[in-house]
């Protein structure tokens, strides 16, 4: 290329002529090799269907499905892995008998990936609930067929997990529903044997063994008042009894000194007065008190002297025996009333204590129950409260497995979501690939660029002055006179058989090409 040459359009017409054959050739040989080998692909039939998901047939307020369900377009991931497992590539390239040749030298893996890129899975719309599922294939009825298989598989095989994982379900929930069974009776025999155990102690039985405490210190002191009373009553007859034997002392000469003490007091008053102080003193203190152990002790030995007071009486009177008077004998039966209304008295006194004791010794067991009562409650609250837990968490497994009952028998009758075959495949008519004439335009554009190119980058290396106007450029000298290219007979000869050559070869090339583009319309 000439240094600040400028062309002209008369300047770039010249070029492309004398690089005319540098921009035909390679146009010429791009067009007829893409011809050539576009006519040599095979042709690529496609086939696909649209499965349509529908919703479960009863309302999901009445049964709620044991499958979640998910929207096509969330699930696309999981129905393609589904449609691509390699189980169901090799049943399908097993039942119809594919790629037989390429089998037999080429590892089933690799053949089963070369299929796996032929097919494919893509929604059908924006938020549709529908999905296409096509396939490749150069026989249009092995793409139909395919197509075919791919997507009844893919409906059994999804029915199928529907129905097996309902069955999974509601067999978990069984087994966790029985475990639940067992936990909850085995608590209910604990609670049971505690309540039998301890039924007197608990909460429930506060109210009624504080009302029996009550009840029972009521009698305790009634018992109490009535012992004081008879107490009262016999330290009465006691001075009575006291008062007529004095009288019948002094009514018998020689009795005073030997029914006497050393004071001259009775021994029978002694002791009748000892036993009201004995009585007194077991109401105030302890029976270890010392107090309340020497008061037994008087008393024991004022009643062995008035035995022996009585003792010596009788045999005085059996040495002497004489008439009685009426007196006499009313003082002695008023005696024997008085010490038979005594020996009354002491019994009752004597029962009186005895139930007073049982009365006090209930009391003691059920204040001891009423104290327990925090311990037992605390044990109560926590057998209850695991109880309850059971119960609750049983109620719910119980639900939940007649859920899954119902929706198990939803999947059996194919009531839940399904997907169907909504325009199934049908035998295409035309292939999809190769788009040959796209082919055979690019081939050649590309040709003709590739001259074009060539025929810059020629012109930019060459160097050489060629018109009048690259001479007056370069040199900046004025052209005296120009000499034509004189050629000799021979050069003449020799340019017009190199032009009749390119010329022959150019008109070869191009029959070739309509005869590759006739017989690829053709085919």
């Amino acid at each position: 290329m000439i240094p600040g040459k400028k062309y002209t359009p008369d300047d770039l017409v010249r070029l492309a002529w004398r690089s005319k054959w540098i921009i035909v050739v390679p146009f010429v040989l791009a067009t007829t090799g893409a011809i050539v080998y576009s006519s040599r692909l095979h042709d690529v039939f496609h086939a696909e269907t649209l499965i349509l998901a529908t919703p479960q047939t009863v309302s999901s307020e009445y049964v709620r499905a044991a499958v979640t369900t998910q929207t096509v377009k969330d699930k696309l991931p999981t129905i393609s892995q589904q449609i691509l497992s390699r189980t169901q590539v090799e049943r399908i390239i097993r039942e119809l008998d594919l790629y037989n040749e390429a089998r037999r030298t080429t590892p089933l893996e690799v053949i089963v990936n070369q299929m796996r890129s032929r097919i494919a899975v893509t929604i059908a719309g924006d938020g549709s609930d529908s999905f296409r599922v096509s396939y490749e294939d150069e026989s249009p009825r092995l793409a139909m067929l395919v197509t075919e298989r791919l997507a009844g598989g893919f409906i059994d095989e999804s029915t199928r997990d529907r129905k097996v994982l309902a069955q999974e379900t509601s067999g978990f929930l069984g087994s966790q529903l029985e475990d639940a069974r067992a936990r909850l009776v085995e608590q209910e025999k604990r609670l049971e044997t505690y309540r039998l155990q301890y039924g007197s102690e608990l909460p429930t039985q506060l109210q009624s063994n504080i009302q029996v405490i009550q009840n029972l210190q009521t009698q305790v002191q009634t018992l109490s008042e009535g012992i004081n009373r008879d107490r009262d009553r016999r330290l009465l007859v006691a001075r009575q009894l006291a008062d007529l034997q004095s009288e019948e002392s002094l009514a018998e000469p020689g009795a005073t000194a030997a029914g006497s003490d050393a004071a001259g007091t009775p021994a029978s008053v002694q002791l009748a007065t000892a036993l009201a102080d004995l009585r007194a003193l077991e109401l105030r203190v302890t029976p270890e008190h010392p107090d309340l152990l020497r008061a037994k002790t008087l008393v024991a030995d004022l009643q062995r002297e008035v035995a022996r007071q009585a003792a010596a009486a009788s045999k005085l009177r059996a040495d002497k025996p004489k008439p009685l008077t009426a007196a006499e004998i009313a003082r002695h039966n008023r005696t024997s009333e008085l010490r038979a209304e005594i020996d009354s008295l002491d019994r009752q006194v004597a029962d009186k204590v005895a139930e007073q004791a049982e009365l006090r010794a209930s009391a003691q067991t059920y204040q001891a129950r009423v104290e327990a009562l925090p311990s037992r409650e605390s044990d109560l609250a926590s057998l209850t409260r695991d109880y309850d837990t059971l119960q609750s968490t049983y109620r719910i497994l119980l639900t939940k497995k007649e859920d899954s009952k119902v929706s198990e028998n939803l999947e059996q009758r194919q009531a839940g979501q399904q997907y169907k075959i909504l325009d199934p495949p049908r035998l295409p008519q035309r292939p999809v690939s190769p788009n040959r004439p796209l082919m055979d335009l690019g081939a050649a554009l590309a040709g003709l660029v590739f001259g074009i190119g060539v025929a810059v980058l020629l012109e930019f290396l060459d160097k050489s002055l060629k018109v009048e106007a690259d001479v007056r450029t370069v040199l900046n000298l004025p052209v005296l006179a120009t000499i034509p290219t004189m050629m000799s007979s021979a050069e003449r000869r020799r340019a017009w058989w190199r032009t009749a050559g390119f010329s022959l070869a150019l008109v070869v090339l191009f029959a070739t090409c309509a005869a590759a583009v006739r017989l690829t319309f053709r085919l």
